[in-house]
């Protein structure tokens, strides 16, 4: 076979393709009826079982963590697997991605047990333990198979088929990280019975988010099921996950640029702001919360510079706060601080500034260039319509 590739003189441009596998499993119970997804997931490490090490979210341990025991013996009862340790229980929310010793303590963990490139680090949490225990594996020995098993709607909607690890440094979100394949992830339907209703909720920011972006179908969709999601229905929040994670996941594998190589990154849309508006409350919004903030706002700047129906942003805003997520903060109103998010957006990614709005639902548009004007217009149309400077959003039950 002739290598295909460019040459400048004694200069030569070769391009290659890594292949990559996104293992992505839906179960109604993998604790119990369902562990054969997991354990068929694991492969042997030549003749020997697999080495496997297991990472909880420490907020799980008090409703399931007589349900992690049952797990690692039924784990260790497999001829083939080798579960090294007691389960091992990490903090979570953003106090595991705040402090790096946390990271340094997993390595050596990882150390301590002998784990190598074939042995598995099974991490179960929510999207910023994911993040945490992910870098880790990512950066020990240049890669350990990760397996994740997201425990809120957040990450199994979103995060929990992502291929970024990171953790917060400099007092900047996300700033040390790695991009990393995982080996599998497993979205649980039971895992999530147990959260709490603010908890439950945040996890649709993201699948309003997606879907404006890649489907104005699954857009309709939700606006229509909207109170049934906030009374946590069944079926309408297993379709609505199941629908986000598939094309959070279609844009990471199709995409074309799955590690960010390019400026623009069309799944952070509304993130500029939300990423700001976390530290700017002290971490008392959550990551959704956040982020439904932020794709609210740059909804109705997408209305006033790029063409977006002002009734479809009004129908964005709507949805979100019938879901039960926040619309607005006390924060929005400082616009100076605020507007710092977008220099630190710029830098996280580098180059020129690369935004991306909407002109109507299934369609983004990649900007490189904000009107501190409109978007200051449009932060007051956000207070206003959600209830003025001091609301947060719909109260949470």
């Amino acid at each position: 076979m002739t290598t295909q590739f460019s040459k400048v003189d004694d200069s030569y441009d070769i391009r290659f393709d890594v292949p990559q596998v996104q293992r992505l499993r839906f179960t109604k119970d993998v604790f119990s009826a369902d562990i054969e997804v997991l354990t068929a997931l694991i492969e042997r490490s030549g003749p020997a079982p697999a080495k496997v090490q297991i990472w909880v979210d420490n907020g799980l341990q008090a409703s399931q963590g007589d349900a992690f025991k049952k797990l690692h013996a039924r784990l260790n009862d497999e001829e083939h697997i080798d579960v090294v340790d007691d389960v091992q229980f990490v903090p979570g929310g953003e106090d595991c991605k705040r402090d790096p010793r946390l990271v340094e303590s997993m390595l050596s963990t990882f150390n301590k047990a002998n784990l190598d490139r074939r042995s598995y680090v099974l991490v179960i949490g929510g999207g910023a333990v994911l993040d945490a225990v992910g870098f880790a594996a990512a950066t020990a020995h240049r890669g350990i198979r990760l397996i994740r098993i997201p425990t809120t709607t957040l990450a199994q909607g979103d995060s929990g088929v992502g291929v970024k690890n990171a953790i917060n440094f400099f007092e900047k979100k996300n700033w040390l990280g790695t991009f990393a394949t995982p080996w599998a992830v497993i979205n649980d339907a039971k895992i999530l019975e147990t959260l709490p209703n603010r908890d439950f909720r945040c996890g649709f920011a993201e699948a309003v988010k997606v879907s404006l972006l890649k489907s104005a179908e699954q857009f309709e969709t939700l606006v229509a099921n909207a109170s049934l999601i906030f009374n946590r229905d069944a079926e309408k929040t297993h379709q609505a996950l199941k629908h986000s994670v598939l094309l959070h996941l279609e844009h990471i594998t199709r995409g074309g640029d799955p590690f960010e190589a390019e400026m623009a990154r069309p799944l952070d849309f509304g993130h500029w702001s939300a990423h700001k508006l976390e530290p700017l409350s002290n971490y008392t919004l959550r990551h959704g919360e956040a982020v439904s903030i932020g794709v609210a706002l740059d909804s109705l700047y997408s209305s006033r510079v790029y063409g977006l129906s002002k009734v479809d942003a009004h129908r964005v805003v709507g949805c979100l706060a019938q879901i039960g997520l926040p619309t607005s903060h006390p924060r929005l109103a400082d616009k100076k601080t605020l507007f710092d998010g977008l220099e630190e957006f710029r830098q996280h990614l580098g180059g020129e500034l690369t935004i991306t709005m909407i002109d109507q639902p299934g369609q983004p548009v990649n900007v490189n260039t904000i009107d501190y004007v409109e978007m200051g217009a449009a932060i007051d149309e956000l207070i206003e319509i959600s209830g003025g400077p001091n609301a947060i959003g719909r109260e949470f039950s």
